[in-house]
């Protein structure tokens, strides 16, 4: 599977944001929110974050808020909005790769990827690294296509909801990129994710079962493979 740069989603920042902002999408994002918990006093990253607008949902509440996306495009626009929201002393994002991330091990209590880790070529890296920047005890939320996510069923989705045309075509786009990425399962996503140190691992079908919500705690500030510590300069 093709590597994605991040000069291929600079030319696309106004349609993400104007993505975010539908309303499968936005109340995707609330529920998010909500399976997450308090954001008080928190240090929460979201990865792959776009323009930002899902940390802006708790942004009276955290301490630190961070994004990470590929895209120095959307990367410009989320500071942008976070100066226009004046949450800027506490909000930054920054450019990286979601397999990479130029963030601390063990700095968040929260961490988010949204429709981002189906499109690595390897989800176990991204996964890891999920792991690597959260505390013991840090939760991870991620939303992916679930193998039921297809340009047919997405179609027959949206006209079943009786979306109007544009929100129909980001719904489309979402399941046209799917069909050529990763659609793991429930049972697929809960290995990956308890291999790299993840417990209390839940999943939920949503969008009636077009994607897919994951939730897990990091367990452990050592995780151990091969005998060999796989974070040991995560305090």
């Amino acid at each position: 599977m093709r590597r994605m740069e991040g000069a291929e989603f600079d030319q696309l920042v106004d349609f993400f944001d104007q993505m975010a902002t539908t309303n499968w999408l936005s109340q995707l994002h609330s529920h998010l929110k909500q399976q997450s918990g308090s954001w008080q006093g928190k240090a929460v990253a979201d990865i792959g974050c776009g323009t930002g607008r899902l940390l802006l949902r708790g942004s009276t509440e955290a301490s630190e808020l961070t994004g990470v996306d590929l895209s120095a495009g959307m990367v410009t626009r989320a500071n942008a909005l976070f100066q226009e929201k004046g949450i800027a002393h506490k909000a930054k994002a920054v450019q990286g790769d979601a397999a990479s991330l130029p963030l601390a091990s063990g700095a968040f209590d929260i961490a988010f990827s949204t429709c981002v880790l189906f499109l690595l070529p390897d989800l176990h890296q991204g996964v890891k690294e999920m792991a690597r920047i959260l505390k013991p005890g840090g939760i991870a939320i991620l939303l992916n296509p679930a193998p039921a996510m297809a340009v047919e069923t997405a179609r027959a989705y949206a006209q079943k909801q009786q979306f109007p045309k544009e929100e129909t075509d980001y719904l489309l786009k979402w399941a046209t990129v799917s069909e050529r990425r990763h659609r793991k399962s429930t049972a697929e996503l809960s290995d990956i994710l308890k291999n790299w140190g993840f417990a209390d691992v839940s999943h939920e079908l949503v969008l009636e079962g077009l994607a897919l919500i994951s939730k897990a705690k990091r367990k452990s500030n050592r995780l151990l493979l091969n005998n060999k510590d796989i974070f040991p300069e995560a305090q």
